[in-house]
């Protein structure tokens, strides 16, 4: 069941807590993400571990739960042997096991459809790299299937995540431009510029003038970006920021582990409030023990 509000009319109101990682959830429930399509490939091999993971973050207080599509696409899926008929039904079945996992909760859950780089499909780090030697023309018909078949699905919001380079951004603006569901866009830092070392002020711009665009913003990045981030955000678009860190720990692909101690504290989130976020959460790292802390931290602010 939807909730009675849509999601731009609760980001008007107020501040909305948004999940955490899928993917350490996941983990945590001792499924194996060691395929190339991640936390996509339990579309196909247990979807009731999707839902599970989704349940934990809405009993922490998530309101927005974001789908297992992140590294899903017709081609990805293709590799596996699955024809485009039976595809459309997982990108549909990501929707569906995301909603059910917030019928009967006690407040509002919308359902953001998660839309992530052409990277992710390489499954090879390329999103923190962008720049993959594809035009935007390329990059637009590589999404444009993905964002109709997710949009068919009846999300509440498109999540255009983890953007690394303004191309990108481009090209996925134009291939969800028609398909009448809301939207935001989230670019993936480093330095305060995206990955593929533009100004995020051209980020910004490029989103600033779609009536389409609810919310503008960052993630899967240090909790130290935030902060400035969500300011240029804001004073660039007027819009909402959502804002959506790393715990802080950092991936050494060589090792394969993560290395350090996180970073993320949850009474960040009210300074980030101030500027202008808000749809705040967490991205790769961030449990629901933390979105728990998160939620009861917003709750209490003024």
């Amino acid at each position: 069941m939807r909730p009675a509000r849509t999601l731009a009319t609760a980001l008007a109101q107020g501040t909305v807590v948004l999940d955490g990682g899928l993917s350490n959830q996941l983990v945590a429930q001792g499924c194996d993400l060691s395929d190339a399509l991640w936390s996509a490939a339990l579309l196909v091999d247990d979807p009731r571990q999707l839902e599970a993971a989704h349940t934990a973050y809405v009993r922490a207080g998530a309101q927005v739960l974001i789908t297992a599509s992140y590294q899903a696409s017709f081609e990805a899926f293709a590799r596996r042997g699955i024809g485009p008929g039976e595809a459309g039904r997982l990108f549909a079945r990501s929707v569906e096991r995301a909603r059910r996992a917030g019928e009967g909760s006690a407040q509002e859950v919308w359902v953001a459809a998660s839309v992530g780089p052409y990277g992710a499909m390489l499954a090879d780090g390329s999103e923190y790299r962008g720049r993959y030697g594809l035009s935007v023309r390329e990059l637009e018909r590589f999404h444009r299937p993905r964002i109709e078949a997710l949009a068919a699905a009846g999300p509440d919001v498109l999540a255009l995540e983890t953007v690394p380079d303004l191309d990108e951004a481009e090209a996925l603006l134009s291939a969800a431009d028609g398909c009448a569901i809301p939207l935001w866009l989230s670019y993936t830092i480093s330095g305060g510029r995206t990955r593929a070392g533009q100004r995020l002020s051209e980020g910004w711009e490029l989103a600033a003038e779609r009536d389409q665009v609810i919310a503008v913003g960052v993630n899967c990045c240090d909790p130290d970006e935030i902060g400035p981030a969500v300011e240029s955000a804001a004073a660039v678009t007027g819009k909402p920021v959502v804002a959506y860190p790393n715990s802080g720990e950092g991936w050494d692909p060589e090792q394969g582990n993560w290395q350090g101690g996180p970073t993320f504290a949850p009474q960040q989130a009210l300074a980030w409030q101030d500027a202008g976020a808000r749809l705040i959460g967490g991205c790769c790292r961030v449990g629901p023990a933390a979105i728990a802390e998160l939620a009861a931290v917003l709750a209490g602010a003024p």
